[in-house]
């Protein structure tokens, strides 16, 4: 089998695993959400918008007769909910198999998390952070589990503007979204070393779903002027789309710890899910450590390996 063979047909039965899917009422978080149910697993929606979520896990039990899907609140631009989050979960489950770090936002207009973090490195990176670290004892105790960070190409934009993370200097919106899509990186790859050093099966792997076609977009102008002009189908995917390269991080065995994984079209925009390369910056390992040492003391959670 070739890289490009894979579908998400070929996903084993998931009876008995639990997934938490963050951002899961649309989009690639619900598509990779209804795809680990039909495969049986006992799937949690861990979503901002509760009555979003209970309708998205309706939808589901209603395409999946018998499929248990539950919900849990949880808003990642809040280190408290991230806290309470975490530990309901760990009260309602006494296993934990998959993460999929997949909830985000995209250029929005300014903002503060709560935390006084820039909305979206406090949405995208240091919330899944502090809810990986505080999940990950029940995580390391089950066999084959997965911690899956949802990325983006967007990462090769990035940079970690570590004078001025939170843009209090100006706000650029697409800046703080690529550093905010690189720091998902090196997070994943730092995981995956300090995993391997604590001697853990558990695996952190990376995935991007290309440009796919979900409400994520929907503050950036010129794809509102590409959808509009009708050209946005002919270089983006759909959101079933968009969610495979996270469905087969999570589920595919020959997966290893440290992969990232992408569409195989032109510029990874869309296509079959295939292992692909991150730029220099993500894989530079005195970055990582850095960014780790900065989220640990930035969150307040600090990591049990």
């Amino acid at each position: 089998m070739t890289q490009e063979d894979w579908t998400w047909a070929q996903i084993p039965d998931q009876t008995g695993r639990v997934a938490v899917v963050t951002g899961a009422t649309s989009g690639t978080g619900f598509e990779a959400a209804r795809i680990l149910a039909a495969r049986r697993a006992i799937v949690v929606l861990a979503c901002r918008n509760l009555p979003k979520a209970e309708e998205a896990a309706r939808h589901i039990r209603a395409l999946h007769p018998g499929a248990r899907v539950e919900v849990q609140a949880l808003d990642l631009a809040s280190l408290a909910s991230v806290r309470t989050a975490a530990a309901e979960l760990l009260a309602r489950f006494d296993r934990l198999d998959l993460l999929l770090n997949n909830a985000g936002v995209m250029v929005p207009p300014y903002g503060k998390t709560e935390d006084g973090f820039e909305l979206q490195i406090g949405t995208n990176h240091f919330g899944p952070f502090a809810l990986t670290g505080l999940l990950l004892e029940r995580l390391l105790a089950a066999p084959g589990s997965r911690v899956v960070t949802m990325s983006s190409g967007a990462h090769r934009m990035g940079h970690i503007y570590a004078d001025d993370m939170h843009f209090d200097g100006g706000y650029r919106a697409w800046a703080a979204y690529g550093q905010s899509k690189l720091a998902n990186l090196l997070f994943a790859y730092e995981l995956q070393r300090r995993l391997e050093a604590a001697g853990s099966r558990t695996r952190s792997v990376a995935a991007h779903p290309g440009w796919a076609r979900t409400e994520l977009q929907r503050h950036a102008g010129w794809i509102r002027w590409l959808r509009t002009a009708g050209l946005e189908a002919l270089l983006s995917q759909d959101a079933f789309g968009g969610a495979q390269p996270l469905l087969r991080a999570a589920t595919d065995a020959s997966v290893t710890g440290g992969e990232y994984f992408g569409p195989s079209g032109f510029q990874e925009m869309k296509g079959a899910p295939v292992r692909v390369r991150s730029n220099a910056l993500s894989q530079d390992r005195g970055l990582q450590r850095w960014m780790w040492r900065h989220s640990e003391q930035s969150t307040g959670v600090v990591y049990p390996i």
